[in-house]
């Protein structure tokens, strides 16, 4: 319990609705090995582009991943906007479940391996540093939407009028 006498779990976002129950295992068990790297990653992130990141995480470096998570090889092969992450990251993850086909996902992204429990990286992403200006715009709209959805839990109607 901190000063407010709340714990740091009394929030928990509520389901985004979207995803199946596959991409929402997918989901948890790619942010809980994030966590143990020491990212902390932001769910369902907007990016400037206007697409969204299943996930989008940050390192104490500043470094920025983006995982996209794929849960059936249909969800794949129709899903092509993954390719416009990359400017917005400086590696870029597919998060697949344990029965996925991995060898069909392209070989220069990474490859995390996931179930509700937790994940593993079968393959490393590549680096590919992201300019100045862009780490800087990402980082900000990163802190901005974290610190806006904290926000919306401890108080939705203080949040009206917030363009996160």
């Amino acid at each position: 319990m901190d000063q407010t006498g709340l714990s740091p779990l009394s929030f928990v976002m509520p389901p985004d609705g979207r995803q199946s129950e596959t991409a929402r295992a997918i989901q948890r068990g790619a942010l809980r090995y994030l966590a143990a790297r020491g990212l902390v990653g932001v769910p369902e992130f907007v990016l400037a582009s206007g697409r969204r990141a299943d996930i989008a995480a940050l390192d104490g470096r500043g470094e920025v991943w983006v995982v996209e998570i794929k849960s059936s090889v249909v969800d794949f092969r129709t899903d092509r906007k993954w390719t416009d992450y990359r400017m917005h990251c400086d590696r870029l993850f597919f998060a697949v479940g344990p029965d996925f086909p991995v060898d069909i996902l392209p070989p220069d992204a990474g490859v995390m391996i996931a179930d509700q429990f937790g994940a593993g990286v079968v393959r490393e992403a590549p680096h590919h540093p992201m300019p100045g200006a862009t780490r800087r715009a990402v980082t900000l709209r990163l802190a901005r939407t974290a610190a806006g959805r904290l926000m919306g839990l401890m108080d939705p109607d203080g949040m009206r009028g917030i363009e996160l």
